[in-house]
């Protein structure tokens, strides 16, 4: 895949767009501390090359996410969902992966309408694997002890040849879970309540053998681990925040969902199915559905229609161009004789 491909999807994916009262400065660090560990190349071409190389048709996929809950985001934020619903579609179309929302059960209302929004089926994973048709769910135990063996249990039955983190908050070294501003959302200081930490299903499955891949933007979301020192250095309240779990590739982008959109971009281009990146009004579609279900966005804990404080009509116009990238790249020019 030509580097030039991979290097617009990832600067496009990265621009740093916040309001006063979020962190400033945070992006390019983390993205140049990424980039520099997976060996300079764009992180979006590469973590779709390794996707391509791994995995093979019925092979399942666990996409972890959600984030948000009681007494603030009740059903999750709109981060996080659409992505996962953008990669679970071109992995399962793209690919013919058997896609898994790994969760708790509050969760499951707003993925379920956003994979839906998607295009995609969803069914007892047994039926997925089966007949190779849509997405499954693996909802997690409510308790925090019951947790492990669950893990080891859909580990050892789906055999996940891949796991993606799409803005799953992941605990630090102190073993509680942190939001963005350094807030204790797990623990015995919790601000919430419903958490249950699943991030230990990324280690066993890489101990299984899956590719294991995180996406963030903020370094306290499954995977950024791989980073853990620059985002300590770079973060407010990063020595609290910062995660441990570590990923084979890291991809920190401006939201988690362009983080995913970027990998789809590329996924699409490397299988030459521009149709496979989601189009701008399959992504309103998307969002729309999402807050119907439920979901809240970050900033201000409102269902007003943005994500991470800004316009939906943003991701929208990212998810444009996107697509301009990858079939303006396969076109071939009318009279164009090559060189």
């Amino acid at each position: 895949m030509p580097d030039y491909i991979g290097e617009a999807v990832d600067q496009l994916i990265t621009i740093e767009v916040k309001n006063r009262g979020g962190p400033h400065g945070i992006l390019a660090p983390l993205y140049k501390a990424a980039r520099t560990l997976h060996g300079g190349r764009p992180l979006t071409a590469l973590i779709a090359e390794a996707l391509k190389a791994r995995i093979r048709p019925g092979d399942t996929v666990f996409i972890v996410t959600g984030a948000g809950y009681v007494p603030t985001m009740e059903k999750g934020e709109s981060d996080g969902p659409p992505g996962a619903a953008a990669l679970a579609r071109v992995l399962q179309k793209g690919l013919g992966a058997v896609p898994v929302f790994v969760m708790e059960a509050n969760h499951v209302d707003v993925m379920s309408a956003a994979a839906t929004a998607a295009g995609l089926g969803l069914r007892k994973f047994v039926h997925a694997r089966d007949q190779k048709m849509g997405a499954a769910f693996a909802i997690a135990p409510d308790s925090q002890y019951a947790v492990p063996g669950w893990i080891a249990s859909i580990v050892d039955e789906m055999k996940p040849a891949a796991v993606i983190g799409c803005e799953r908050l992941s605990p630090g070294k102190d073993g509680a879970i942190y939001a963005a501003k350094g807030l204790p959302l797990s623990g015995p200081n919790a601000i919430n309540e419903g958490l249950v930490d699943i991030s230990g299903v990324m280690p066993a499955a890489k101990a299984a053998g899956a590719l294991t891949i995180g996406i963030g933007d903020h370094g306290n979301e499954l995977g950024f681990g791989t980073i853990y020192d620059t985002v300590v250095a770079t973060m407010p309240h990063g020595e609290k925040l910062a995660t441990t779990v570590s990923a084979d590739l890291v991809l920190p982008a401006m939201t988690s969902n362009w983080g995913a959109y970027g990998i789809e971009a590329c996924l699409a281009f490397l299988l030459k199915r521009p149709e496979l990146m989601h189009p701008p009004e399959m992504e309103e579609r998307i969002l729309r559905r999402c807050f119907e279900a439920g979901v809240l966005e970050a900033s201000a804990f409102t269902a007003d229609f943005l994500v991470d404080g800004l316009d939906g009509e943003t991701s929208i116009s990212i998810v444009q161009i996107l697509g301009n990238i990858v079939r303006k790249n396969l076109e071939v020019p009318v009279g164009y004789a090559g060189r």
